[in-house]
């Protein structure tokens, strides 16, 4: 620690030197205003320790305020005898950081180091604060975007009803608010035509900004094509990915995206769709109340983003009437209790089966709303510690 200390009185600042100059400390000693201010002009200082007669209150008043115009960041102590006490207000109010009573006979050396230590913990706690709520503001900030783009008031072919969710992970805070995270859970439901749905739900490795800017790429690049080559699934994502595998911030530190594009048809009720790396769709039968995962996990491509010339297959199958199909992303599966000890328990496949299967008379957005509930009451308070995203697609 790099103390200058501002001190008149010659057999004090010996003593000073003693107390104050030993292990990581670096003391430096000032025996008037003119030194003491060409000293905090030459160099940074960790701590300033003032004397309040130096020489008078007055003067020490100036030297101070001259100490925190130079040095703004600075944390500075002062030392004052007791008659002195009522002149404290204003170096308080100015941003005197702590102060020390003085005695005739010296004892106040001791309590020094410690003073001076606990400011400097201080004016760090304060920076440290300061630096966390801009970083709050910066994530708030881009996860305000990110919600620009989730749609809302979806709509369904006829005979169909769609309801979809989005909801970012959590920092959980000790003494503090918990922090929302920008994420990197992407879905979009549109309709091409009164016969054509579109449905897609991707999943970006990692969490914060990284996953939420690599998410914006993609939505982007969605938006620019989809209307030329939707009609072939595996097309479409194939495209996707050589685009992505050029964006730098996609592939950093090994960064991928996981995609499932599908469409569905209403005259036939096909439902045909790729998966980039993306949890294959779920099923629900309502007429037996069977639930089963679609499609041939083989057939699911590499994530989007890591090899340009991936190739991708298509999936294609039936809606039956009186069913519900469900996307989604790994959030939900992976939802655990943090705080157990007893072993890692995932929510799982499990978990979402047996949530479909209680609400099976339920709307596709009260199935949405138990999915989400019973994920979240299943990691015991600790919160579902990735993005979640659930579309959930009912044929009448």
């Amino acid at each position: 620690m790099r103390i200058l200390a501002a001190w008149n009185n010659a057999a004090e600042a010996e003593l000073l030197s003693l107390y104050l100059d030993l292990e990581d400390n670096q003391l430096a000693v000032a025996a008037n205003a003119a030194e003491c201010l060409a000293l905090v002009q030459a160099q940074d200082w960790d701590a300033v320790l003032l004397s309040l007669s130096f020489p008078d209150i007055d003067g020490a008043y100036e030297v101070f305020q001259q100490i925190r115009r130079i040095q703004p960041g600075c944390p500075i102590v002062g030392a004052c005898f007791p008659q002195e006490v009522f002149q404290l207000a204003r170096f308080m109010t100015n941003g005197l950081k702590a102060y020390i009573l003085r005695d005739d006979v010296g004892d106040f050396l001791f309590l020094i180091n410690v003073t001076l230590q606990n400011a400097v913990a201080g004016v760090l706690a304060e920076r440290a604060q300061k630096l966390s709520e801009k970083l709050r503001e910066e994530i708030d900030s881009v996860r305000k975007l990110q919600e620009t783009f989730i749609p809302i008031n979806l709509e369904a072919p006829q005979g169909y009803t769609v309801a979809a969710r989005y909801e970012p992970s959590q920092i959980q805070v000790v003494g503090g608010a918990p922090v929302v995270l920008a994420g990197g859970d992407y879905y979009d439901v549109f309709k091409i035509n009164d016969e054509t749905l579109i449905i897609l739900v991707g999943d970006a490795s990692g969490h914060g900004m990284k996953a939420c800017m690599s998410i914006m790429i993609m939505h982007t690049l969605v938006r620019m094509i989809r209307s030329t080559v939707y009609r072939d699934t595996a097309a479409f994502v194939a495209e996707i990915n050589k685009h992505l595998c050029s964006q730098t911030i996609v592939q950093q530190e090994g960064g991928f995206i996981t995609l499932l594009y599908g469409i569905l048809r209403r005259d036939t009720h096909e439902f045909q769709w790729t998966s980039a790396g993306h949890p294959m769709p779920l099923l629900h039968n309502l007429n037996d109340q069977s639930v089963q995962e679609m499609g041939d996990v083989e057939k699911s491509g590499l994530p989007l983003g890591v090899y340009d010339d991936a190739e991708y297959e298509t999936c294609t199958m039936t809606v039956p009437a009186n069913s519900k199909l469900i996307l989604m992303t790994d959030g939900i599966l992976e939802a655990f209790p943090a705080a157990r000890t007893d072993g890692h328990r995932e929510f799982g496949l499990r978990g979402v089966v047996a949530t479909l299967k209680e609400v099976a008379d339920k709307s596709p957005e009260e199935t949405l709303q138990a999915l989400f509930d019973a994920s979240n009451a299943f990691t015991e308070g600790s919160g579902r510690h990735d993005d979640t995203s659930v579309v959930v697609l009912s044929r009448e």
